[in-house]
């Protein structure tokens, strides 16, 4: 088991490492800001220009230049995550929700001092928080240990859900007898950190495209993700009684995994790993545009190092997944891939809000949970109810269906 799971991360790193030599060679260097008032002084002169933009007509060029406030600055210098995790998550969606009414304000083809207010109302909220940012979490600057642990970081904080999912479908493996099948998941998650950095390559590099259809697409990712862990949550549930379970061995052992069953599998490991992987190049790749050449090799240390403590984290999760009992084991795989799809769905909203593909209409008093993918807007909160409604709907159809073949 060891064996093959080290081969399987030595490919990994590999190919990781390979991108980081293709990202130093592709990406320019590039200055980094100091500070979080520095960020907000960039904020502050993008949106001044936008108000300008707006002033003289140009209605689409300025809701443009709002956008690329928060995909530059706000989003891509990682001040919003930020506040999120040393100020709250609420002001985190505050301040991304203010942005969004800037531009619907201008959309709408409201007053100039309409406009301008929400947009001093934005610029004083954002001030606020730099300056506790600066005490509490100062900004990462380009000392080689600061850079280290960014590094670390990123790789971690991304490669952990992709672990918690890949770990639960190769355990089902194991314990249904389909050794066999291992192979494609390494190979779908291989296939999938390849298309990540080639997506992530090509946006940058061929393509051109812009912050928001990154967006877009990891709100697709993250929506398509969420429909088929919600299928192998409810697949797997099924499985729990020991009944069904030798019956399905039974049926299955012999001839393996049906095609659909092992698509969706499959599919399952790609997805988690492709939207993790694309967002991981791009972090990386905006962490080598700000840092000088003679601090390289610490990011490249703290990959290193952030891929060992995701290999124990994959060895802690799949020998425990493994150790527990038949009917343990399948609530708790199916309840992670539940809370996943839940998480997802909420995300996977809030990425499509955040590029505009789907308005965001803010539910006043609503808590923001990021860590469950909740937050205040009635698109969100709407999905996500509904999975809860079948899910509860599904558990009591199961659990009838096998007190009636009990009985």
């Amino acid at each position: 088991m060891f064996t093959s799971f080290f081969k399987f991360k030595n490919k990994i790193s590999g190919l990781l490492l390979m991108s980081m030599v293709l990202l130093i060679l592709l990406t320019p260097p590039g200055q980094a800001v100091s500070s979080w008032q520095g960020v907000v002084e960039d904020i502050e002169v993008m949106i001044n220009q936008a108000l300008s933009q707006y002033q003289a007509g140009e209605v689409e060029t300025a809701r443009q230049s709002i956008t690329d406030a928060y995909f530059g600055p706000f989003e891509g210098e990682e001040m919003e995550q930020a506040v999120q995790q040393n100020i709250g998550s609420r002001n985190a969606f505050k301040v991304e929700y203010m942005f969004t009414q800037i531009k619907e304000l201008m959309k709408a083809g409201a007053s100039q001092k309409e406009v301008e207010e929400m947009a001093r109302l934005l610029l004083e909220e954002l001030r606020a928080y730099a300056v506790q940012l600066d005490k509490a979490a100062p900004k990462v600057d380009n000392s080689p240990f600061g850079k280290f642990v960014y590094s670390f970081l990123i790789i971690v904080r991304e490669g952990f859900e992709a672990i918690l999912v890949i770990s639960a479908i190769i355990a089902y493996l194991i314990k249904s007898g389909n050794k066999d099948k291992l192979r494609a998941v390494y190979n779908s998650t291989f296939i999938a950190i390849l298309a990540s950095i080639l997506t992530a390559i090509a946006f940058k590099y061929i393509f051109y495209i812009s912050d928001a259809s990154q967006e877009i697409l990891e709100g697709v990712t993250m929506l398509l993700a969420m429909v088929v862990l919600f299928s192998v949550s409810f697949w797997l549930i099924s499985k729990v009684e020991a009944k069904k379970w030798e019956q399905y061995i039974k049926g299955k052992v012999k001839s393996s995994l049906t095609t659909g069953s092992s698509f969706a599998l499959w599919l399952a490991a790609f997805l988690a790993v492709y939207r993790e992987g694309a967002e991981t190049v791009l972090f990386y790749q905006a962490l080598i545009a700000d840092t000088d050449k003679s601090n390289y090799g610490m990011i490249g240390l703290g990959l290193l190092a952030g891929l060992l403590v995701l290999a124990i984290i994959y060895i802690v999760v799949r020998r425990g997944s493994i150790k527990l009992p038949l009917k343990p084991f399948f609530l708790s795989t199916s309840a992670l891939m539940y809370y996943l799809t839940f998480v997802f769905a909420g995300k996977g909203i809030r990425e499509l809000q955040e590029a505009g593909v789907i308005g965001m209409g803010y539910l006043e008093g609503w808590p923001t949970v990021s860590f469950l993918g909740i937050y205040p807007t009635w698109q969100s909160i709407s999905l996500q109810v509904v999975l809860i409604i079948i899910a509860v709907y599904g558990l009591i159809y199961y659990f009838k269906q096998g007190r009636r073949a009990s009985t």
